[in-house]
C-alpha cells in the first residue's frame, strides 16, 4: 500500500508541557503515554495503544471494563467523567482504597 505510513502505537507530538516517561499527555483529542522526557516544545512519543498502570484517584471504586478517565489537573485516572478525558477502560478491579489502575489504552476519543 503506497499510503501506509506506521502502525500508529507510537505516534511524536510537540509536547504542549513537560512530561516524563510513564505520564499521561493529551495533545487535543490524542492521549498516550510519554515514552521519554520532554520539555515543552521538544518531540515526544506518546504510546497510544497497550496496557498501562496508572495512579488513580483513590477513593474512585472501579470494576473491570469500568470506563476511565484521565484528569489533567493531577494526572490521575477516575470513573468522573464531567471535565475530564476519556482514555481508557479498566482491565483489572481497582477498589477503595487503591492507588493504581491497569487500563487498556486506545488512542483517541
Amino acid at each position: 500500500m503506497k499510503n501506509y505510513v506506521q502502525a500508529g502505537e507510537n505516534i511524536t507530538v510537540t509536547a504542549e508541557a513537560a512530561a516524563t516517561s510513564g505520564d499521561g499527555v493529551r495533545v487535543g483529542t490524542l492521549f498516550g503515554i510519554a515514552s521519554g522526557v520532554a520539555e515543552i516544545g521538544d518531540s515526544l512519543v506518546l504510546v497510544t495503544e497497550g496496557v498501562f498502570e496508572m495512579p488513580k484517584v483513590a477513593t474512585d471504586d472501579m470494576a473491570v471494563g469500568a470506563a476511565v478517565y484521565w484528569r489533567s489537573s493531577d494526572g490521575l485516572v477516575t470513573t468522573t467523567a464531567s471535565g475530564n478525558t476519556k482514555v481508557s477502560v479498566a482491565i483489572m478491579a481497582a477498589g477503595n482504597p487503591s492507588s493504581a489502575v491497569r487500563v487498556r489504552l486506545n488512542g483517541t476519543f
